[in-house]
């Protein structure tokens, strides 16, 4: 096979879908923001609280996560984003917080933490759209 035919193959395989998992406890919100994000050819799954968030990401290694604050239980998203930083698994897979609460008390402590980047709902698609597609290149991963 000549090189020609190598870089082909190559060129036509199909890139694989990078898969992110929203954790949020509002069910119409996961839902629009996963269809929002599959529209954009991402791959989603979703969990509604803090501990379920933790095992899914261990299970299921998402390329990604979006983040909601206010988590019920003990497992609050703050909670989620610590933990996710001391497994080893789980701490190179950028996390980018979403909060219903105003993101200027939360943005500089989630950074600090290790966030990607602090939004405030209702979330600005393009903007979101934009760090996550620059959060998911490969020479961006943290």
């Amino acid at each position: 096979m000549d090189l020609m035919a190598a870089g082909e193959t190559t060129a036509a395989r199909p890139k694989r879908q990078s898969k992110i998992m929203i954790v949020d406890d509002d069910a119409g919100f996961c839902h629009a923001l996963g269809l929002r994000l599959r529209a954009n050819h991402y791959k989603t799954l979703s969990t509604g609280d803090g501990y379920s968030a933790l095992a899914l990401a261990q299970k299921e290694h998402p390329d990604l996560v979006l983040l909601d604050l206010g988590l019920p239980g003990f497992a609050t998203g703050a909670a989620v984003l610590k933990h996710m930083r001391t497994f080893p698994s789980l701490a190179p897979i950028p996390v980018i917080v979403l909060t219903g609460r105003d993101s200027r008390d939360y943005k500089e402590p989630m950074l600090e933490l290790g966030a990607a980047g602090c939004f405030q709902k209702p979330v600005d698609n393009k903007e979101l759209l934009d760090l996550i597609s620059y959060c998911l290149q490969p020479n961006n991963k943290k």
